[in-house]
């Protein structure tokens, strides 16, 4: 018997903690919930989890204090956090720390499970591409070890980040619509009308930490109407 994928739910409000928890059960998870910040770290250090879905605002300790933590002992662990907050700074702040993808409230149930199916099946296929990138101006990238070097600092990188820099590589050739990239790096089927600034979030974080000016980009640039291209050294 297939063993059920378990998800942990990590909500203080009573009743979206409750329907989250039945939606999922319904759709086959094995779910366990709770409603504290505190309990919820516990838990979800535990190892035990294929996925978790984290609410920012909590009691004890809130989402970001919790997905910081998750990410000094486990960079592979696939979460997503659950916001009332929009503003781009509180989305970058959690995508910063290393979730996989937000969803405001409020959200639809159907999209939410479309969400998680989507970070699922990204966790698990690994991505066949080069061990190292290299661009312009000395800069070395360690696919492989989440790392990199720029004029002598010290890069480091989400192993999200590093997924759209190494498809990025591997098609360098041209640009890459930002479609192509929600639905290669993060599994979301392209006839779906998902509205999501993951993509545009990522490579801002990118080009912070690769280029010299992020807002004059040398090694990835955005060609008007077709995409992102990442220009790496021949």
């Amino acid at each position: 018997m297939q063993r059920k994928i378990k998800l942990l739910i990590v909500e203080d409000e009573p009743a979206i903690r409750t329907g989250l928890t039945d939606v999922f059960v319904y759709h086959g998870y094995d779910v366990e919930a709770t409603g504290d910040g505190k309990a919820g770290l516990q838990k979800a250090l535990s190892g035990q989890f294929d996925l978790i879905l984290l609410d920012v605002m909590l009691p004890g300790m809130n989402g970001f204090e919790i997905c910081d933590e998750i990410r000094k002992r486990d960079r592979e662990q696939p979460v997503i956090m659950l916001t009332a907050k929009t503003r781009d700074e509180d989305i970058i702040q959690g995508l910063k720390l290393g979730a996989d993808d937000y969803v405001a409230k409020p959200f639809s149930v159907a999209q939410l499970v479309l969400r998680v199916e989507a970070v699922l099946r990204r966790s698990r296929v690994g991505l066949e591409f080069a061990s190292h990138i290299r661009l312009p101006g000395g800069i070395e990238i360690d696919t492989q070890n989440l790392s990199g070097l720029r004029d002598g600092e010290a890069l480091t990188f989400t192993r999200r980040e590093m997924d759209v820099l190494q498809y990025l590589a591997a098609n360098s050739s041209r640009p890459v619509p930002r479609e192509e990239l929600l639905a290669r790096i993060w599994g979301y089927a392209r006839h779906l009308d998902i509205e999501t600034r993951t993509v545009d979030i990522h490579i801002a974080k990118l080009r912070r930490k690769i280029e010299a000016d992020p807002k004059a980009p040398e090694h990835l640039v955005t060609v008007r109407g077709a995409g992102y291209r990442l220009l790496t050294e021949a």
